[in-house]
């Protein structure tokens, strides 16, 4: 290995470390200075252990189809890549200690978590009385022990995982379907990986889905029929409810009261029942599968969603069924079918079962646990993209659980496995879209929960990797994730032990070298300094920062964007319209908030001053009559044209349309486009709006910074600043009849007076006044 780079950052640290001296000895804060040493130290020793292991190395390389074809290469040059980025990380914490030593920044201490005595709020967590936002990484250097505090530390998290492994045998202390036995009696040795956890540190539990035993499958030999990715059987099947009803109650009341339960109880892993033709899970033949109790219970659904008229259903399918015990449906389904009476049932009972199957596991754990945290991995893209035959109700699943659940990704960079642009690359530096969209509707549904990212994909994903990823992006899309409701996240994923080797799953001979881990290892966190390092300086300074993160996102939602699941399962785009009325709206200086049926009834219809109907042609009768009353009750609806609302969901046109007596109806003509059903929304929340503005020009007409603004008790304004747009851009802060403001900016202490420069992927927290 060339000496230089290794002796270079081995110089660099003596001298940093020589400098955090003084500077503590000066009364100066040098917690993040300690995390970048020690990132730097792990790494360099990462690069040595890969510049020894080369076979083991490239054969990880192969395994990731976008850097298969020059494995060899990466393999050869990784420990060099490593060794520099370790020197870049080293020289920019130099610079700015030499900022902090020098007066020309002013920063806050850290707000260090106490991981022993973390405490459960009602919407947030608490460290030594302070409000504070967890961190770790999901699938941590399994194999180690929870103890072993060169893994657990404040540098990576040290959340205690109740499961590791990702197999379904070997899952060491995830709660999985082998703990019991054919004859009703438990698997001690299994027991004994949940019990084993110590009781010290804050943590969570996750119920592993993926496997089930011989004993079941040999009883029910449908018991796999309909099962998906992560959820290895079918949740319709008695035998499994059955199973896994004792597996909850019997884990609820092992593990009530412990620390690791303060994360709550993960109810699943990524759920998803794609039914339709066409989808990659039919490579998989059991994934589109049904079993016969599947078919039962649709016919039972069917039954009750038509009061038992089989005329009706006959009617509305164009079928000729004597009665609901010989509906037949065939599955998977034809996506030509969407926008059918048929789709639109199957559909909506796909997502009806799985509520069902939450509802059952959930509710035989809180017999054990009654105060037992819940929340389930959701994938947003579930929500944001415009397939809806997987059977994800996303706001049925946030409203069920004690906790919102989810694992969002986002990127600064192409999918891998794409070779056309993008839409997002042309106006923003990441993209944004699934983690901003999903948070505010999630956030809308379940406003006074606690919102756990069990899985955070802002590093790297199935299809997306950058080595050259930037600490800026870093910061930015972890700053804005906790800003619109993130509490604690766990990052894809750590796999490095201390010596630098991959851990358990990914040693030993190459034969059993596990080739899909191994894919995700390469390109992510494990192989760049730079970027382990950013994301515990990014959660450092949230933490330093939480009073103002949490009031910054506990403000009022003005204007609302209605969301009808009706329309999402009946239209091929529906949320790509809902998608660019969003992101409209996500530049102008408040937090975009959402309606539905279910938050009109129960949530106050005084927390937002309009609601905003958008492209949503499908509701049902309930959701059009919620809308209705609350017109009734004085509130303010834009309706962006007539064909809104004019449809129940089987089609059928609907003769009664909105009418407006106590409250307001704006309705927009078919002509009318974003830009004018935009103003319109804005005018009608006017009383909701900052009385600040920012004002961006970043050389073109398209706004990439997005920002909130909340009065302070002094008179002032905090602001914040994200810029996800392409380029950099200049800012101006004036009052609403444009008199200039003066900011000053809170994690440096600088002067920035009316107008200031904000870098790409810069984040700003201010003071204006």
């Amino acid at each position: 290995m060339p000496a230089g780079l290794e002796q270079s950052a081995v110089a660099k640290i003596a001298a940093l470390e020589a400098h955090m001296g003084a500077a503590k000895a000066a009364g100066h804060d040098i917690t993040r200075e300690e995390t970048t040493v020690w990132f730097a130290r792990e790494f360099l020793k990462f690069a040595n252990w890969d510049e020894a292991n080369p076979k083991a190395v490239e054969y990880a390389f192969s395994k990731f189809g976008p850097y298969a074809d020059k494995a060899e290469r990466w393999a050869r040059e990784i420990p060099d890549f490593q060794r520099r980025e370790v020197n870049e990380m080293l020289d920019r914490a130099i610079a700015e200690l030499a900022r902090v030593t020098s007066g020309e920044v002013a920063r806050r201490p850290v707000n260090k978590v106490d991981w022993q005595n973390v405490v459960v709020g009602d919407n947030a967590y608490y460290s030594n009385g302070r409000p504070i936002f967890l961190y770790d990484y999901f699938s941590k250097s399994v194999g180690r022990p929870l103890t072993d505090e060169a893994v657990y530390n404040d540098h990576l998290g040290a959340i205690y995982h109740g499961g590791q492994r990702l197999y379904d045998v070997d899952h060491d202390r995830a709660i999985n379907s082998f703990l019991l036995k054919e004859d009703g009696s438990w698997d001690e040795e299994r027991l004994g990986y949940i019990t084993e956890i110590p009781d010290t540190n804050v943590g969570f539990l996750i119920y592993w889905n993926m496997g089930i035993p011989e004993w079941v499958e040999r009883r029910e030999p449908e018991v796999r029929k309909g099962r998906s990715l992560f959820t290895g059987f079918d949740i319709d099947n008695p035998l499994v409810r059955d199973v896994w009803g004792k597996i909850a109650r019997k884990t609820g009341a092992m593990t009530r009261g412990k620390k690791v339960t303060q994360l709550g109880y993960i109810l699943s892993n990524e759920p998803h029942w794609f039914s339709e033709k066409g989808h990659w899970t039919q490579n998989f033949r059991e994934m589109t599968a049904i079993s016969s109790y599947t078919r039962t219970k649709f016919r039972s659904w069917l039954d009750r969603k038509y009061a038992g008229d089989i005329a009706r259903l006959n009617a509305n399918w164009g079928t000729a069924f004597k009665d609901f015990a010989s509906v037949e449906i065939a599955i998977p389904i034809d996506p030509a079918t969407r926008g059918t009476p048929m789709w639109y049932d199957w559909s909506r009972f796909n997502m009806d079962r799985a509520i069902d199957w939450f509802t059952h596991i959930q509710g035989e754990l809180r017999k054990a646990n009654p105060e037992a945290h819940t929340s389930i991995k959701i994938m947003p893209n579930m929500f944001t993209e415009n397939a809806r035959s997987h059977g994800i109700d996303l706001e049925a699943l946030t409203e069920l659980t004690s906790m919102i659940g989810d694992d969002a990704k986002a990127k600064e960079g192409r999918d891998l496995r794409l070779s056309e642009p993008q839409p997002w690359e042309e106006h923003y530096s990441y993209f944004w879209e699934e983690l901003s969209l999903s948070y505010d509707f999630m956030e809308s549904v379940a406003p006074d929960k606690l919102h756990f990212n069990s899985e955070s994909h802002f590093l790297s994903t199935s299809g997306f990797r950058k080595m050259d990823m930037t600490p800026e992006y870093v910061r930015n899309a972890y700053w804005l994730a906790t800003l619109q409701g993130m509490d604690a996240n766990l990052g894809w994923f750590w796999a490095r032990d201390p010596d630098g080797s991959f851990e358990d799953r990914l040693e030993g001979e190459l034969n059993f070298f596990d080739p899909a881990l191994a894919g995700s290892f390469v390109g992510s966190v494990n192989q760049q300094p730079q970027v382990a390092d950013a994301v515990t300086q990014v959660m450092m300074d949230l933490n330093s920062f939480s009073e103002e993160i949490l009031a910054l996102r506990e403000q009022r939602r003005p204007l609302r964007i209605f969301y009808s699941e009706t329309s999402a399962i009946n239209k091929s785009a529906h949320m790509s319209e809902q998608a660019k009325i969003y992101e409209s709206l996500f530049f102008e200086g408040f937090p975009v908030g959402f309606a539905t049926q279910k938050i009109i009834e129960k949530q106050d219809n005084g927390s937002w001053d309009a609601i905003l109907v958008y492209r949503t042609e499908y509701v049902t009768d309930a959701e059009f009559a919620a809308l209705q009353a609350y017109l009734d009750r004085g509130g303010t609806v834009i309706l962006d044209r007539p064909q809104s609302l004019s449809m129940d969901e089987y089609g059928q046109r609907r003769s009664r349309r909105l009418r407006a007596k106590s409250g307001k109806l704006v309705i927009l003509g078919e002509v009318a486009g974003l830009g004018a059903v935009k103003a319109a929304a804005l005018d009608a929340a006017r009383p909701g709006l900052p009385d600040v503005r920012l004002i961006e020009d970043n050389g073109t007409q398209h706004k990439g910074v997005t920002w909130r603004a909340v009065r302070q008790k002094d008179g002032s304004w905090l602001v914040n600043a994200l810029n996800i747009g392409k380029n950099p851009a200049a800012l101006r802060m004036e009052t609403r009849d444009g008199k200039p403001l003066s900011a000053t900016d809170l994690m440096t202490g600088k002067a920035l007076g009316s107008q200031f420069p904000i870098a790409r992927n810069g984040v700003l927290l201010m003071k204006v006044s």
